[in-house]
């Protein structure tokens, strides 16, 4: 495996954030700040690929000094060095009140991310007169998960994946990390295969899938270690500055 990659020519870093940059508390450890500032001085791109929106990532990414785009709420949003909007995608507010529907009939929590805030728990009284980016269950149980899975697959208007093994992150269909990254790497004058990817959920699937390098962390499910070409430490071991060590620097 180590040796394949001997031809690498890695120009940009891709970084999921829960469960990868961050530890367990939701802060970036010295290790991992380090190893992304030697990346930047070496002229690396440096990307926040992350389910989160602007409003949650944009203080991390400004302690970081990032200069380059961040993707949001798993692709559905795009930002320039500058945080101006490059692309936008939106989830049809029809869709987002039949979602909030489920929840009501399974009795599970959920959240949604509008252009303008984070919703949890709770939605506002006009939803058909927002602009959506992402709906989220939280289902403790197995079954019901499943169940809801399904009807959201049977829909065939959505991009499934997780964020952790109890939820369901719900975009617009075809809208994903490695789509999001694929642009960023379009204005930037770069391939696909000159990105290293580095993920935990099922959220990262793709960009690990269709990067030149995709890393798994040593906390990541299953099925992201399985798609992987390399799997690194945890969250809490500084993972992300130890893949950066290994194959960038």
């Amino acid at each position: 495996m180590d040796n394949f990659k001997n031809d690498l020519d890695i120009k940009l870093v891709a970084l999921d954030m829960d469960g990868t940059l961050l530890n367990n508390n939701g802060q970036i450890s010295e290790a991992n700040r380090l190893a992304i500032k030697a990346a930047m001085d070496k002229g690396i791109y440096v990307v926040l690929s992350t389910g989160r929106s602007l409003m949650t990532s944009r203080e991390h990414a400004d302690a970081l000094e990032l200069t380059s785009y961040l993707v949001t709420v798993n692709g559905s949003e795009i930002w320039d060095e500058k945080r101006e909007l490059v692309e936008r995608n939106l989830v049809k507010a029809e869709l987002i009140e039949w979602m909030w529907q489920l929840t009501k009939q399974h009795k599970t929590k959920f959240w949604a991310i509008s252009t303008e805030r984070n919703w949890h728990d709770e939605m506002p009284d006009d939803i058909k007169n927002i602009e959506w980016l992402k709906f989220g269950f939280n289902i403790d149980d197995d079954a019901t998960r499943e169940l809801i899975l399904k009807e959201l697959e049977a829909k065939g208007e959505f991009e499934l994946s997780n964020s952790t093994m109890k939820n369901i992150e719900v975009n617009p269909f075809g809208i994903n990390k490695a789509k999001g990254l694929s642009i960023v790497c379009g204005r930037l004058g770069i391939e696909m295969k000159q990105v290293m990817a580095v993920g935990d959920s099922r959220n990262d699937l793709m960009m690990i899938k269709e990067a030149g390098l995709g890393i798994a962390m040593g906390n990541a499910q299953d099925v992201v270690k399985e798609a992987a070409d390399w799997v690194t430490a945890t969250n809490e071991e500084d993972g992300v500055a130890q893949a950066i060590r290994k194959w960038v620097l």
